[in-house]
């Protein structure tokens, strides 16, 4: 009789989960509400902490032996509040990294000016959309030459398809602005545009402060040492604001690839990393491939999940499940056969490089990894603090998630031969 008993407790507890469909659209989107749940998700914050905790025990409990890396990064600007004011109007504001040493937190109010005698006043700079996610040469360049001018802070509306505040990823290396450069959304442009004309002052006022050797971490799981080829699977978890779609698919996709791998048991050496440190220098993951990361000798395939690989896109307002037009496969020249069977279905442009790849696939290739795979693009909220949870949903999540793991089940079944041209 006990042996009926345990027997069908069994069978019960198989059937609970194999109803546990993780790869649903259901599953990933209660992962990426999740993710959504701890807020702001800048390297070193509690909602970056609590997401590595949360992480790590989703993989610990799907069988996975745990690490956390520790990455600490000289520098971290922490806001706390940042806002404008014109006429009696106030929005948020977001201070451009990296803002000067004594200027961390400070409140002018000036005139508002976009030429001519701008010493002394706050100025006022527009930098076009350029589908950009990285401060580049180009950015550089108008914001300090508008310095040069001596003005006493700048305004900065960066183009993008939310008109909302744009952030860039910025470097650890990247020198302090000699002036404030304060971001405000593009949809208040007619609240400045009238404290402009009528001379009226504009106050910035702004509570944040500076921190060094700031520390965040590194989650490491891995499983199968020694039991087949060696794979590894990346993906970020820090970024600007919420960064729900930004970085929440990517997650679920992580997640969902990791638990299918552990309950099928597959033969292989499984190293999964989500990484800190994204938006401010891709900290974690340099650090990771100099210590830690199986060397590109061993490793016969990497998988990344990047930015916004599930979100809507938006025509006139009504979001659609069409591919987001700024959404691409990132892969080897090795990778192409595989990626057009497992991804056949997933509506992205392809990108095939050799020499340059996208994100943190970038730092990946640049090591020496000869085969890999990922996805990467841009949506409509993307850097900005209305990237949320309806960005997303359970129908555009599951496709993509379903492509991914059967891509590495291919992987992991073919060994090299995944990798012929």
């Amino acid at each position: 009789m006990r042996l009926v008993l345990i027997a069908t407790m069994a069978a019960l507890m198989v059937g609970q989960a194999a109803a546990k469909d993780v790869l649903s659209g259901a599953s990933l989107y209660a992962d990426v509400a999740r993710y959504a749940s701890f807020g702001l998700h800048r390297f070193g914050s509690s909602g970056d902490r609590a997401t590595a905790d949360w992480i790590a025990g989703e993989l610990s409990g799907a069988g996975y032996a745990i690490r956390f890396q520790p990455v600490v990064l000289g520098r971290q600007y922490v806001v706390e509040r940042a806002s404008a004011e014109a006429a009696g109007t106030v929005v948020e504001a977001t201070p451009f990294w990296w803002p000067p040493q004594d200027k961390a937190g400070f409140h002018l109010s000036a005139p508002l000016v976009r030429d001519g005698d701008v010493a002394g006043k706050i100025l006022w700079v527009d930098l076009p959309f350029d589908r950009g996610a990285y401060l580049g040469p180009a950015h550089r360049a108008a914001i300090t030459e508008a310095a040069a001018k001596k003005p006493a802070a700048i305004l900065l509306m960066i183009g993008n398809p939310a008109d909302d505040r744009f952030a860039y990823n910025v470097t650890q290396e990247d020198a302090l602005w000699p002036v404030p450069v304060m971001v405000v959304g593009a949809k208040a442009r007619d609240t400045f545009d009238r404290a402009r004309a009528s001379g009226a002052p504009v106050t910035f006022d702004v509570t944040g402060h500076y921190e060094s050797n700031v520390s965040g971490r590194n989650v490491i799981a891995e499983a199968g040492v020694g039991r087949g080829p060696t794979i590894v699977v990346s993906t970020p978890m820090t970024g600007w604001y919420s960064c729900v779609c930004e970085r929440g698919p990517g997650i679920a996709n992580f997640l969902a690839l990791a638990r299918t791998a552990a309950a099928e048991n597959w033969p292989a050496h499984l190293v999964f990393i989500a990484t800190a440190g994204h938006e401010i220098g891709h900290g974690g993951m340099e650090l990771f491939l100099k210590e830690g990361a199986p060397p590109p000798t061993e490793t016969l395939a990497w998988i990344h999940f990047g930015s916004s690989n599930a979100c809507y896109a938006f025509a006139e307002g009504v979001r659609t499940v069409r591919a987001e037009q700024e959404r691409y496969l990132v892969l080897s020249k090795s990778a192409v056969a595989l990626i057009d069977e497992a991804f056949a279905s997933v509506a992205a442009k392809r990108l095939v490089t050799e020499k340059q790849a996208v994100g943190e696939l970038r730092d990946v290739h640049a090591a020496g990894y000869a085969n890999f795979l990922g996805m990467a693009g841009r949506h409509q909220t993307f850097h900005t603090p209305a990237d949320d949870l309806s960005a997303t949903g359970p129908e555009i999540l599951e496709p993509v998630a379903r492509a991914f793991v059967d891509a590495a089940r291919k992987i992991v079944e073919r060994g090299d031969a995944a990798f012929k041209q």
